[in-house]
């Protein structure tokens, strides 16, 4: 694999990534030896290390010519980019959940088609999830702690990602319907796949080996 630039997001996926391009033969040690750089140059390979929402930004702009992402990113940017394989790594749920006590008031004024207040990173997919019930909702987006909303009365339930969810039973939240089901997915620009057709096509033959799931 020659001549790419690949967008490598930091986090939770960061570390099944670096396997994944590893084992289709990219010289990932380098991402590892310093954690505060962000542009990495090898003999043959350039990588930027960036925020996963960033990831699509720099690949459909053309900064990079492919990435790795979640797949919750892409249907929350929806941005103009090709979806080239799904890596089987990094699963989790987009689920709604609110506190267990209140989960079934907030069940109600659901089915009942009352506004209810959602906190959430992810306002795209919680409007288009309530939007595909029928019902209103009012949107409060936070950047952090999202399962903190509920507790403090900012807001009725969540739109979140879970994985194990722990973090959702030691905050007392329950969850009330999944939405999707969230996996790594390697994307690349268009211009890029086509002007580079080769090298990209060779970079997902060799991450083809790597599925896991």
């Amino acid at each position: 694999m020659s001549g790419l630039r690949i967008a490598v997001p930091k986090g939770a996926i960061f570390d099944d990534a670096l396997a994944a391009l590893a084992e289709a033969g990219l010289p990932v040690e380098v991402l590892r030896d310093n954690g505060r750089r962000l542009f990495y140059r090898t003999e043959e390979t350039e990588f930027i290390v960036s925020r996963p929402s960033d990831v699509p930004v720099f690949v459909e702009h053309g900064a990079a010519d492919v990435g790795i992402v979640g797949k919750d990113v892409l249907e929350e940017q929806r941005p103009n980019v090709m979806e080239l394989m799904d890596l089987g790594t990094g699963a989790c749920r987009m689920i709604l959940a609110a506190p267990g006590e209140e989960a079934e008031e907030v069940r109600r004024a659901v089915s009942h088609a009352e506004v209810v207040r959602v906190a959430t990173k992810f306002p795209n997919t919680a409007r288009r999830y309530f939007e595909s019930l029928g019902r209103q909702v009012e949107i409060i987006e936070l950047h952090g702690s999202v399962e903190l909303a509920p507790l403090v009365g900012l807001s009725d339930c969540i739109v979140d990602l879970a994985a194990t969810g722990s973090t959702l039973r030691e905050n007392d939240l329950v969850v009330l319907d999944e939405i999707s089901f969230s996996t790594a997915r390697l994307i690349a620009n268009r211009g890029a796949y086509r002007l580079n057709h080769s090298e990209v096509a060779a970079l997902a033959r060799a991450m083809q080996g790597c599925q896991r799931g």
